[in-house]
């Protein structure tokens, strides 16, 4: 007896509720045969260090998939002609691993892992920055965390916990205490001494488990 395959040519969301993360049918349904749409949705970042005069702004455009956006190509700017070279190789390579489909995440994990033989810089908040292509990477991160495409590594239980006891220490979201460590983690100086435990106030790793 023969059974008879099908291919899957079209797919849609049957729920009306918006699912944490991006399912894993419209990671794959990106490819680089797709045309590029003639209207993208958008959102700019500007990214200012102590590196540069000039600050660097991020564009990176979704494409709308069942109603879910997910990156497509990214465009990096700055007036500092310096990093023209790099910046435009980071901006061509990016977008094409975009448009390759797939997962992927990976992507912003290689960004943020590459660091700077001069030294790093913190930003403000204290969050430790090792070199200005891994703060590129955090952006791709903080984008696809806002459109839904990677879920929150620190649930609404953790986070409930972690404002009050930011808001014990005297400190509003974004800050920490001035003698706050860095975090391993997160790579961010929020860890501090919380109910006798290393406890970052930021992703809430705890040294305690």
């Amino acid at each position: 007896m023969h059974t008879l395959s099908k291919k899957i040519v079209k797919f849609e969301v049957v729920s009306e509720a918006i699912p944490e993360a991006i399912p894993e049918a419209i990671h794959e349904a990106i490819h680089e045969a797709i045309p590029r749409p003639d209207r993208l949705i958008g959102s700019t970042y500007k990214l200012k260090t102590p590196e540069s005069d000039h600050a660097i702004y991020i564009t990176i455009n979704d494409m709308l998939v069942n109603n879910r956006r997910v990156p497509y190509e990214i465009f990096i700017n700055s007036k500092n002609m310096g990093n023209y070279q790099w910046m435009t190789a980071v901006t061509r390579l990016v977008s094409a691993v975009f448009r390759k489909g797939g997962d992927i995440i990976f992507l912003v994990d290689e960004l943020k892992e590459i660091f700077d033989p001069k030294g790093g810089y913190f930003k403000k908040g204290g969050v430790y920055m090792p070199s200005l292509v891994a703060e590129i990477g955090y952006a791709i991160e903080q984008h696809m965390h806002i459109i839904g495409f990677i879920v929150p590594e620190v649930d609404e239980h953790t986070e409930a916990y972690l404002v009050n006891k930011r808001a014990e220490l005297g400190v509003s979201d974004g800050e920490f205490p001035p003698q706050s460590q860095l975090c391993s983690k997160c790579n961010t100086k929020a860890l501090v001494l919380m109910d006798g435990c290393m406890t970052c106030l930021s992703c809430g790793d705890s040294k305690c488990g």
